[in-house]
Order: C-alpha cells, then structure tokens, then sequence
C-alpha cells in the first residue's frame, strides 16, 4: 500500500479515474437478482469483506509511507466471481479508510494495485484453465490457487515500484539491486495462503466457489466397459 505523500497529483487522480471506472463496470455487470435473492451469497459477501478487512489490518506500516499485507483477493475472485470480488475489495478498502488506515487520495491507485489488478490475474487465469477443461482437481487447485496468487504478489510489487521510480517523489533505497532476490519470500507465502484456502474449500464446500465445475472435477472417473 502507497500513502498519498509518495505519488504526484497527476497519478493519484489517474488512479481515481481508472478506479472509477473499474467499479461502474463492476456495479454494471454484479449478479444483483442473485444476491439479493440468494442468502448464501450474501452471508459470502459480507463474510469475505470482513475477512478481506481483518487481512489487510494485518501489516507492517514503514515510516517512508510504505505499508505491506498480505492481498489475499485470489481466493476472494475464486469465491464470488470478479464483479463481486471487486466491489467487495472496494467495501474493505473503505472500512480501512474509516479508520484512518488508508489516504484517501490514494484509494484509487491503492485500488488498482491490490484489487483491480489481483482479480484481473485471477480471473484470467480461471478462464485459461476453463478454456482447457482440464479433469484433475489438482489443475484447478494450482493454475488457480497457487500460481495467480504468486503471480499477483510479483505484479503489485513491480507495479507498485514502477508507480515509485516514474513519480521520483520516493528516494530508492541502495539495496534495491538485492530486491530480486526478496521477491519469493513475498511470492510464496501469498501463493500459500490463497492455495490452501482454495485448497479447503474445494474439499468441504465446493459450491461456493463461483469458478468451479463440480461435475467435472468431482464426478467418479469414467471406464471404458461403463
């Protein structure tokens, strides 16, 4: 996370435009009549904010203005499909925001690089593997689970160092060339935390994740003499 102080006036209000945006086509293509119809998914809803919120609590704030947490937003777009997944980001980045924990002139950027960008991933990487309709549950697992989550951590870090280095408000430090080699120990622990959870749901509640296709992964193997 970028504090405001980081980040030149023009960027944060490109971020803010760009954020917009993201969150009107969400609101636009959200599921509303299923929602507001359907308990479960509203109890996910609002499970999965609260979650998102507590996970996001839970981070190392540096005095240059730089904050790190876990995103946690794989598993969260594998749960309620990308619109939902947005704008549920976008609820918990509100809550931090009432309680001081978030500058509210970098909610859009902030927004683009730990929500719009994870769910991107994930969601990219969920219809790759439903183009392929792959049968082995270990497929789903990985190609949705682990990998976009380690791919997310990588994508918000550089994105986030690239966002640093253009403004030049925020002065590098001189063991950035050994940033490399910190990268997977940031990788791993995000692919672990989202893999394991798509990991437990796939084995005890199935139906809730949106992107997954119980009767092929769960059916009974087919045989030759059936």
């Amino acid at each position: 996370m970028i504090a405001a102080q980081l980040l030149s006036s023009a960027t944060l209000g490109l971020g803010w435009g760009l954020y917009a945006v993201v969150l009107l086509w969400a609101v636009w293509r959200a599921p509303w009549v299923e929602l507001c119809s359907d308990q479960r998914r509203q109890h996910l809803l609002f499970g999965t904010v609260l979650a998102l919120f507590l996970l996001w609590l839970v981070r190392r704030d540096f005095a240059s203005g730089l904050s790190f947490h876990f995103i946690g937003m794989t598993a969260v777009t594998l749960l309620l499909d990308w619109p939902l997944a947005l704008l549920g980001g976008c609820a918990a980045q509100l809550a931090l925001l009432a309680l001081g924990r978030l500058d509210l002139a970098a909610l859009g950027v902030n927004g683009l690089l730990l929500v719009a960008m994870p769910v991107a991933i994930a969601e990219f990487c969920a219809i790759q593997v439903e183009r392929r309709q792959p049968r082995n549950l270990f497929v789903y697992i990985f190609f949705c689970g682990f990998f976009p989550a380690a791919l997310t951590a990588l994508a918000c870090l550089l994105g986030g160092l690239a966002l640093l280095w253009h403004d030049g408000l925020y002065v590098m430090p001189p063991w950035l060339e050994d940033f490399l080699g910190y990268l997977w120990l940031v990788m791993f622990p995000e692919a672990f935390i989202n893999g394991m959870l798509v990991t437990g749901l796939v084995v005890f509640y199935p139906d809730w994740l949106e992107t997954f296709n119980r009767s092929r992964y769960l059916s009974a193997p087919w045989k030759d003499d059936d």
